[in-house]
């Protein structure tokens, strides 16, 4: 496959993405024409590119389904149910197709064509196309030219004697707004007082603001057969080629009304004098109008909206970067710091000047591009979560249980890499709150709860990591069927003394399961454990919180990227090794009355803290010295201290994958070099403690 063919797959596959969100968007809003449009190019874009790039298979099957939302587009088709049905099917289709799985398939790819014809109202048949088929060799359609956007300021003033001519100046307002955006603003200064009023005479004109594709010659064709009966003023205020993208470039309100010849210079300066807000010191001081100032003020917003949709435009230009060629460019990062870090500890050692301030420079040069690098690997976690709102909506189908998913934080930012690994862990935990959390609407109801469940999907940075909680309104856990279940599977002894959190977190052990049946969404006893060994293998951890009737929230605790990690480095005998500073509470020195000890319980202000000697834990029999440290670190709600020989201090560690003679060495997850060349070991805490307990 050649590198063009690659680049329409990468862009087809982000379409189907958006094209999804789009479909699901629409079944809540079926009137929404905006979704429709979103459906209907992504149809097109895919059409036309798969036909350019030789993936006819692809073209031929998409333009069905672009033909039925052509003519949604048009009022000839609502958006049902079913409809939207189909296109995902469709979609899916495309997908199969894309990925080379889809070729046999052809009696789905005949039945969804055949299920969007019955669609179709019953055209007149075309010579050489039967009735009610969807023509799959009509001709291809010229790309669209998209013009650029253009602000104007109308002012249409009709004569007084409008009226008389039989002509209503409303539907040439409303041929305006068809146009493009529009804010019209009445001026009614010239009406007389009632007595006075000739009921044939037309004393209103309006200011209208038009954000437009077409051009001033389009505008003036709405008010041709009324030009000799009115003044028509129209100027442009903003145009897509002048490309401003700062709103300071925006005139104020003043200088729109000076501009408009409407107010003076002088009555400016001297309602700027005061402290309220000029629209209303204008008015009143009857400098201006109050339907001026609203004029001036729509035409503003007008112009602040598109320089902020070419701010936009100019901020999401980007260019596509292979993820290998990305990674690869990480990886030489990470030995530029690595080699930064043996420069300036020699600079520092040899009391150069010169060669300590090339030092800092080059220190500083490299932190600039770690951190670049690093944030391009970052991607928004929103795009994940936009992919469960049609699982929660394909299970609650099956199930019969009405659910909606509902997300906030979607532009928090993760590593690549932690959101390709995320997703799988996020599909068990919401699997399970439609499959055991959620009620049916009946019980539901009847515990007097609305008969539609809700999970949320959230996201939020904490310091050096991200937060993503999955909450559902549900019926919870009941610590009583989880702790006999727990004594049945022999997890735990029947008088064991457990909290109730302590007992709600045996779901997470290996085999545990509550279902009373095999389902195809559970009741095997594979899920959470599978889910708490994914996220520690991601260097995180998971705590759930649950209230029986109240539903259930299960958090995550990422780190922000597997590439670099802030660590706590201690030393041991002659080696190094390195601990996440994500769990690391506190170092405190280990009493002498405890140094002959393999292990045992620390008194660390009134909490009894369990402790593990690490030189027991990796065989070094070197010298032990006279004063050793512990590192007291929390893991899975759990305190628990390590037996160092010394704290060296923070350390960022540009992380090395182990080599096959490490493979049996399941508590240490990788490597780091330091400055002074040594390698240091970074400490697996969760695995350490599965080995021990």
């Amino acid at each position: 496959m050649n590198g063009q063919e690659e680049a329409f797959k990468e862009e087809a596959y982000e379409l189907l993405t958006e094209l999804e969100t789009s479909l699901l968007e629409l079944e809540n809003n079926p009137h929404d024409m905006e979704q429709v449009g979103r459906v209907f190019r992504a149809m097109h874009t895919i059409k036309g590119s798969g036909a350019m790039f030789g993936f006819d298979a692809i073209a031929d099957f998409t333009h069905n389904v672009e033909t039925v939302f052509d003519l949604v587009r048009g009022g000839e088709i609502h958006v049902t149910k079913d409809l939207v049905n189909l296109t995902l099917s469709a979609r899916d289709h495309i997908k199969d197709l894309l990925d080379g799985h889809g070729k046999e398939d052809e009696s789905l790819e005949t039945e969804i064509i055949a299920s969007l014809q019955a669609l179709l109202p019953a055209p007149e048949p075309r010579e050489g196309t039967a009735a009610g088929v969807i023509p799959l060799d009509s001709p291809e359609e010229e790309p669209d030219v998209v013009s650029p956007l253009q602000t104007y300021m109308i002012r249409f003033c009709p004569a007084l004697d409008l009226f008389a001519t039989g002509t209503n100046p409303i539907p040439l307002l409303d041929e305006l707004r068809e146009m493009g955006e529009c804010s019209v603003t009445p001026h009614t200064e010239n009406l007389p007082m009632l007595e006075d009023i000739d009921p044939e005479a037309c004393y209103i004109f309006w200011d209208i603001i038009l954000t437009t594709d077409q051009g001033e010659n389009a505008i003036r064709d709405v008010f041709i057969f009324v030009e000799d009966e009115c003044d028509l003023f129209i100027d442009l205020i903003d145009n897509d080629e002048a490309f401003d993208v700062d709103e300071q470039n925006c005139d104020k309100l003043g200088e729109i009304l000076v501009k408009r010849g409407e107010l003076s210079g002088d009555s400016l300066d001297k309602a700027l004098e005061e402290q309220n807000l000029l629209g209303e010191i204008l008015v009143k001081e009857r400098a201006v109008s109050q339907a001026s100032v609203s004029s001036a003020l729509a035409e503003q917003a007008a112009v602040k909206k598109q320089i902020a949709r070419r701010r936009e435009a100019v901020q999401n230009t980007s260019i596509r970067v292979a993820a290998d060629k990305l990674d690869h460019l990480v990886d030489l990062v990470g030995e530029l710091v690595t080699v930064q870090a043996r420069l300036s500890q020699k600079a520092t050692m040899e009391s150069d000047p010169d060669l300590v301030s090339i030092a800092e420079e080059v220190e500083m040069l490299a932190s600039g591009l770690r951190d670049n690098a690093m944030s391009m690997r970052m991607l928004q976690i929103g795009t994940t979560f936009s992919t469960f709102k049609r699982l929660v909506r394909d299970l609650s189908n099956d199930l019969g249980k009405q659910m909606e998913l509902t997300t906030s934080g979607e532009e928090t930012e993760l590593d690549k890499t932690v959101i390709e690994k995320l997703k799988d862990p996020l599909v068990h935990i919401i699997r399970n709150s439609i499959d055991h959390g959620i009620e049916m609407p009946d019980v539901r109801k009847e515990a007097g709860k609305e008969e539609t469940g809700t999970i949320h999907l959230a996201a939020e940075h904490a310091g050096g990591n991200v937060l993503i909680r999955i909450a559902d309104n549900g019926k919870g856990l009941d610590p009583v069927v989880i702790r006999a279940k727990a004594v049945e599977k022999g997890l735990m002894a029947q008088d064991a003394d457990l909290s109730e959190k302590e007992i709600n977190n045996l779901v997470f052990a290996p085999g545990f399961s509550t279902a009373s049946e095999v389902t195809d969404l559970s009741g095997r006893g594979v899920g959470m454990d599978v889910v708490k060994r994914s996220i520690e293998e991601l260097g995180g951890s998971i705590d759930m919180e649950s209230q029986k009737g109240g539903g259930t929230t299960i958090t995550l605790k990422l780190p922000l990227t597997l590439a670099i990690i802030e660590g706590l480095l201690v030393t041991l005998g002659k080696g190094y090794f390195i601990f996440p500073l994500i769990s690391v509470e506190e170092c405190v020195e280990l009493p002498r009355d405890e140094a002959g000890k393999k292990s045992g319980l620390l008194n660390v202000r009134g909490e009894m803290v369990p402790y593990i000697r690490l030189r027991e834990e990796y065989g070094i029999d070197e010298t032990q010295p006279e004063l050793e440290h512990v590192v007291i670190m929390e893991t899975n709600e759990k305190r628990v201290g390590f037996v160092v020989d010394s704290v060296v201090g923070s350390q960022q560690a540009v992380i090395k994958k182990m080599g096959n003679a490490f493979r049996n060495a399941p508590d240490i997850s990788g490597a780091t070099i330091l400055g002074n060349g040594s390698v240091a070991l970074i400490v697996d805490v969760n695995k350490i403690l599965d080995l021990r307990f």
